[in-house]
């Protein structure tokens, strides 16, 4: 299928050269989903661990159930390879 681009309010045919640019500029962006749904996904994780990081201060006892949340975040990226994984993770919920 034809692609074509605006040059001066005309429509225009992309190039041969043109066609393979775009191509690959799909192609790159499409190999960078996942990175880009993992990032997503440990900035939110860090998020989380963060708001509890006062409960695991020295002069703190850190209950076992925060000690699990806080752990099944830290492990939440484990095994982890594709971006429909990346869409099914299911958060722990905080104690």
């Amino acid at each position: 299928m034809a692609r074509f681009k605006l040059v001066n309010g005309v429509s225009v045919q992309l190039t041969a050269e043109e066609e393979a640019a775009r191509d690959a500029e799909e192609a790159a962006f499409a190999a960078g989903a996942f990175n880009r749904a993992i990032a997503g996904v440990r900035s939110k994780r860090n998020a989380l661990i963060a708001a509890t990081d006062y409960l695991a201060l020295s002069d703190n006892t850190l209950s076992a159930e925060m000690s699990t949340y806080r752990q099944a975040l830290r492990d939440i990226t484990n095994g982890i390879t594709t971006v429909e994984q990346v869409n099914a993770i299911t958060w722990p919920t905080k104690p």
